[in-house]
């Protein structure tokens, strides 16, 4: 008896459109023009079934410097965006490479508006009930196409096993494809890392992207974001909280920056597999 056996091709995945990241301080920040990180994040949602990514500025990577395990939080991300106007200049500094900056506040609305036209759906994790309806209202309006497949704002507590698998089988009902999380750093980052691989879906990081994606909260003028000036209006708003982030953490970058340029293999690189 003859049997004919029909070769079924293997679906093979289309190359991530950014394969590298760059060394600043400890961390590895990934690399490419704003356009490809659109791309990327929609390469994710098609290709891999959990994903995480980053938003870096400096208070991140100071954090990242001095906790060895955030460190290797963010160095797991499958992107670690540079989000702080001083992370895009250093790249430039110490590397001779033009990078544009991809700021949550700036990304988050373009995956919208892209999802919207891509016919994928999103999910809005972290904040309050009241922001997250103005978030999901001004979505709506903007893109009356969007698929909104939820929203939750958690309690302000730590969450026992059984509702935190709650809330995680209810994002997965949801079938969404982003999932923006707004939780402040570095609890966000935590959560995202602690839910890779149970979240089946691109969590995204994006702070106080909320507030001012529903027009909440005032952005500085563009001009003054390309002088990276937008801690200063970040401190104006809540000094007591932020005057040791900016101040303290400011200057410590930039003493950190110079000794590490001093040292050897600043030009360190890593490359990005479709598999990582």
């Amino acid at each position: 008896m003859h049997t004919n056996i029909v070769d079924t091709p293997t679906r093979v995945a289309p190359a991530p459109p950014l394969q590298e990241k760059r060394r600043l301080l400890r961390s590895f920040i990934t690399t490419g023009s704003f356009d490809e990180f659109v791309e990327q994040v929609f390469w994710l949602t098609d290709n891999k079934e959990s994903s995480y990514v980053c938003f870096a500025n400096v208070h991140m990577l100071v954090e990242a410097y001095k906790d060895r395990g955030f460190n290797h939080l963010l160095n797991q991300a499958d992107i670690a965006s540079p989000d702080g106007g001083p992370l895009s200049k250093l790249m430039k500094l110490r590397y001779g490479q033009q990078q544009d900056r991809v700021p949550g506040m700036d990304l988050m609305p373009r995956l919208i508006e892209e999802a919207a036209a891509r016919g994928k759906s999103v999910y809005f994790y972290g904040s309050t009930d009241d922001v997250l309806q103005a978030v999901v209202a001004t979505a709506k309006a903007k893109h009356p196409d969007l698929k909104v497949a939820g929203y939750y704002s958690p309690p302000f507590r730590k969450l026992s096993e059984d509702e935190d698998q709650a809330i995680v089988d209810q994002i997965n009902a949801s079938g969404a494809d982003l999932v923006f999380v707004a939780l402040g750093c570095p609890k966000q980052e935590r959560w995202m890392a602690d839910h890779k691989g149970r979240v089946k879906a691109c969590m995204l990081g994006v702070g106080q992207a909320y507030m001012t994606y529903a027009g909440l909260e005032k952005r500085l003028p563009k001009w003054a974001r390309d002088l990276s000036l937008e801690w200063t209006y970040r401190l104006y708003q809540e000094p007591k909280r932020l005057w040791k982030r900016y101040l303290v953490t400011n200057s410590l970058f930039v003493f950190l920056t110079l000794k590490d340029m001093l040292r050897k293999g600043d030009t360190k690189r890593y490359t990005v597999s479709a598999g990582d």
